[in-house]
């Protein structure tokens, strides 16, 4: 695909958002930044969350991934489910009784200050990867694709988009996100069912038999009973689904901001079942779309790239072409940016409000947005530093990466909140920072050695459940010793 098309799809597009964001954020306050003033209605919450979930990283790894896991992603994201439904009727009535832009001021409300610090730092250590590593597949794609074939390199190409991204973020805030996120949602699903559309019909097969080749295909199976070794066993891939939906979505500061920007309560619950089940169904798109990939590659004999997460853009911009280009092209951009823009706002209202406290301050308006800018600007920098170090050493695929790193990230924020919902002691405050550095060293070391040390097991992303556990337990050994002491 020639890339001056490909340049000017990206700068109509971002002109486009450019639109929105000023319309957004007239009149806009630090308020209308932090929490959209609580006026989003619950329905766009609920489209647009699906594009801040899913991001690039979907559009790209999940089709390219049903080559070796099958369907057994599907299990996992049944356990989502289950997830969201813990989300919508636990800590959603725990964030709006709190009634604060941050989600971690329950953590200070129930433990303490150091418990509060700890969960947002903890917060900015994990969404920054992962927003870096969301947004590092599309630029390195489109390098590879646009800027490289002009000898721009890469550390310009993403300070680039990144440039972009703050300019439509940094005034409105929630408010601009909710629309640009439905936006971007709406951009993604489309470019999925019409790239299915139109692959189908280069295969030759009707909407009957396309529900027949797929289902036919080997790697549309999707449970995994036969050997509890195996990451992808039913009982680990459901019970991970679960406790990653909880962890980054319900304990995750930039899918809970816009929860808690709805009307009330009600509304919020109403988001999250409602986004539960319209995620459920993408997720099965994008895996129908990697068997059909993969079909069509064998069909035209197209040699399968090293790297899965290749397969999708190599068929599209390279052998397909034309439509499926520009498709591709919209869907992987929509995919993307609501979970990057999304994150640069989440990180500034963590570190404003929980670390810097500008709104316990007696501060002015024009102070605050001073402070915001400020902080706004300097996470965008450490994005692009993180996409930069991405780019030198990622090789497996990106959402095998991001699952990994969530489970030693997330981990022990779902310990944390879980000893606080679950019991009525207190911590030892001093040491809970030590603690939640120190669980997920010992799982990593679990994990290098597990099959030696468990006669075999491996494990996989249920990772995230052993970390916590390990918060949890730690946790409740300072209240022992505490009460030894006493």
């Amino acid at each position: 695909m020639n890339p001056f098309v490909i340049l000017l799809i990206l700068l109509l597009y971002f002109g486009l958002l450019m639109l929105l964001a000023f319309l957004t954020s007239k009149g806009a306050t630090n308020l209308t930044f932090f929490n959209a003033n609580r006026k989003s209605k619950w329905y766009w919450v609920a489209l647009g969350m699906v594009g801040t979930s899913l991001s690039g990283i979907t559009f790209i790894s999940v089709p390219g991934w049903v080559k070796t896991t099958q369907f057994s992603y599907l299990q996992m994201v049944l356990g989502y489910i289950v997830g969201y439904f813990l989300i919508a009727f636990v800590l959603l009535p725990i964030y709006y009784k709190l009634n604060v832009p941050s989600i971690y001021g329950y953590l200070q409300n129930r433990f303490g200050m150091h418990s509060y610090k700890t969960g947002a730092i903890f917060f900015i250590i994990s969404r920054s990867i992962g927003a870096a590593l969301r947004v590092f597949i599309v630029i390195n794609l489109l390098q590879y694709f646009v800027f490289a074939k002009w000898n721009i390199p890469f550390f310009i190409t993403a300070a680039f988009f990144l440039i972009l991204m703050l300019l439509y973020t940094y005034k409105g805030g929630v408010k601009t996100l909710v629309y640009t996120d439905l936006l971007q949602t709406l951009g993604m699903i489309l470019s999925v069912i019409l790239t299915i559309i139109f692959i189908s019909q280069h295969l030759n097969l009707s909407l009957n038999t396309i529900i027949s080749a797929i289902s036919n295909s080997k790697m549309s199976k999707i449970f995994f009973f036969d050997n509890y070794n195996t990451p992808n066993f039913f009982i680990k891939q459901f019970l991970a689904g679960v406790f990653i939906t909880i962890t980054m979505t319900g304990l995750d500061q930039e899918m809970m901001q816009k929860n808690i920007s709805c009307r009330s309560l009600q509304d919020a619950q109403k988001n999250m079942i409602t986004y539960s089940f319209i995620i459920a169904i993408v997720n099965l798109l994008f895996l129908s779309l990697g068997v059909l990939l993969y079909l069509y590659a064998e069909k035209y004999n197209i040699p399968l790239p090293e790297k899965s997460d290749n397969l999708f853009p190599l068929i599209a911009l390279k052998y397909a072409g034309g439509i499926i280009a520009v498709i591709f092209l919209i869907g992987l951009i929509s995919a993307t940016f609501p979970s990057a823009d999304g994150a640069l706002t989440s990180l500034t209202t963590i570190f404003c409000v929980d670390i810097l406290g500008v709104l316990r301050k007696n501060l002015s308006e024009e102070k605050i947005k001073k402070i915001r800018f400020f902080v706004h600007i300097s996470f965008t920098i450490m994005l692009y530093a993180i996409i930069i170090i991405f780019n030198s050493i990622t090789k497996v695929a990106i959402i095998e990466e991001l699952f990994t790193i969530a489970g030693y990230t997330y981990g022990p924020l779902l310990g944390l909140y879980a000893y606080g919902l679950f019991t009525k002691f207190k911590t030892n405050e001093k040491l809970v920072p030590f603690i939640v550095v120190a669980s997920p060293i010992i799982c990593y070391f679990l994990n290098k050695h597990s099959e030696v040390l468990f006669d075999g097991y491996k494990f996989g992303f249920e990772i995230i459940l052993i970390n916590g556990i390990l918060t949890f337990v730690l946790l409740y050994i300072t209240t022992l010793l505490n009460k030894y002491k006493e």
